[in-house]
């Protein structure tokens, strides 16, 4: 028989052991990917708003459609941006032409040497994060399709990663229902609905999908179930079979949206009639629970204000049985009181007969 020591030592082997085979697919490395790409998404995009806003005092007129490349002209211009070199920006990809003519009329003046070297530094801050998620864009393209070919075959790949994330592992969202995978990320509008009666939603993360963002507003909700029910089964082979369904899901998907995109639009006015009931139950609901909430205070005040009464007589019943026993008191009192003066009348009767007497 293994003492408690070697029973302890078994144990915590066992454990390690469970510890590295859950960790040995690598899924937990693309959940920390990607929530480290939108967290350092957060910060470029913070970065960029202070950038812009900053060097937005030099140069107010400077438009550009890429964030990346407002920082590449910020960290390339130079203290004059009317003398920089225009030949260079025009090879990063900038529209010279276009940044040359807003240079010409802009109203915002040059800064000195100090200050641009403060601005480039941001500027520069901002390119490193860029390239630093460039970087991670790669890994987690790589390792979700190494992971998820069959979910990343029918959606982008970074979606697919949150939604691994928002799962927690592979083998969670596979058994997941496809109606709790298409409200992954909408968790607050969800609790929204069922304590308020707002309307339910539809879609969570899956908004982001072409499909769904591009489809008719009635549509949306159909092309989300469609996406997640697809996502399930895809989610299942992936875990579990590890057989390549790809192509039947896209020619499932293809068909499915050829029905939704040819079906007549339906009618707004049904669907907001159930809307309405069901708001109007719902307050109704929320009336009686607050009507029943009141009753229950007033049946409360009642019987303490029953009991209130209840002492207030017990009180009342004291005092006039303490009342009535001072007065018990007073009177014995009073009695033994002419009790002692009679006594004593007595004796001062006797002591002047006899004191008379000898007198006598």
């Amino acid at each position: 028989m293994e003492s408690i020591e070697e029973k302890r030592r078994r144990l915590l082997g066992l454990a390690k052991e469970a510890l590295k085979q859950a960790y040995a697919s690598g899924e937990h490395g693309l959940i920390q990917a990607v929530n480290a790409y939108n967290e350092l998404e957060k910060s470029r995009n913070l970065i960029h708003e202070r950038l812009e806003e900053w060097y937005g005092i030099y140069f107010p007129e400077l438009r550009l459609n890429s964030q990346k490349a407002y920082a590449k002209l910020v960290a390339e211009i130079g203290t004059s941006k009317k003398n920089a070199d225009y030949t260079r920006l025009a090879a990063m990809g900038i529209d010279a032409e276009q940044v040359k003519a807003q240079a010409s009329s802009s109203i915002g003046r040059d800064p000195d040497e100090e200050e641009y070297n403060a601005i480039k530094e941001l500027a520069l801050a901002e390119l490193a994060v860029t390239q630093t998620q460039e970087r991670l864009d790669a890994y987690i393209k790589q390792s979700a399709e190494k992971l998820m070919p069959n979910i990343t075959s029918i959606i982008d790949y970074k979606l697919a990663a949150e939604l691994l994330s928002k799962a927690g592992s592979l083998e969670k969202l596979a058994n997941m229902p496809a109606s709790t995978i298409q409200l992954l990320g909408a968790e607050k509008a969800l609790f929204r609905h069922m304590k308020f009666g707002s309307k339910p939603p539809k879609y969570g993360i899956l908004f982001r999908l072409g499909a769904v963002a591009n489809a008719r507003k009635e549509d949306r909700g159909r092309v989300a179930r469609l996406y997640a029910a697809k996502i399930s089964i895809a989610a299942r082979a992936d875990a579990y079979s590890k057989s390549n369904i790809s192509e039947m899901l896209k020619r499932s998907i293809e068909s499915t949206m050829e029905k939704i995109r040819s079906s007549p639009k339906p009618q707004r006015q049904e669907k907001e009639r159930h809307h309405g009931e069901y708001q109007q139950q719902h307050r109704q609901n929320n009336q009686q629970r607050q009507n029943n909430m009141q009753q229950n205070q007033n049946r409360n005040t009642q019987n303490w204000q029953g009991k209130g009464e209840q002492y207030a007589k017990q009180r009342s019943r004291g005092a006039e049985q303490q009342n009535t026993q001072s007065e018990n008191d007073a009177w014995q009192k009073r009695q033994g009181q002419k009790h002692n003066r009679g006594r004593k009348r007595h004796f001062v009767r006797q002591e002047q007969a006899k004191f008379g007497k000898n007198r006598r």
